[in-house]
């Protein structure tokens, strides 16, 4: 059986908000919390919430610049 390559492979563009709670050790719901406060976009598929992993990463390393939250 023959797989299926895409031809143009892109990267990870967004987290779930499971990857945030690992990412930043944080409990489920100060992760939604800090889904909904507005410091990073994010995409809402149904009730399904994506982040996009630019904009929080840059949050994040800015965070990390100033000593924390």
């Amino acid at each position: 059986m023959e797989q299926i390559v895409p031809k143009c492979s892109v990267g990870k563009r967004t987290y779930s908000v499971d990857e945030i709670r690992s990412i930043l050790n944080i409990g489920r719901r100060k992760a939604y919390e800090l889904c909904n406060s507005g410091e990073f976009k994010i995409v809402r598929i149904g009730r399904t919430i994506r982040i996009s992993k630019l904009s929080f990463d840059e949050w994040l390393d800015n965070i990390e610049d100033n000593g924390g939250i």
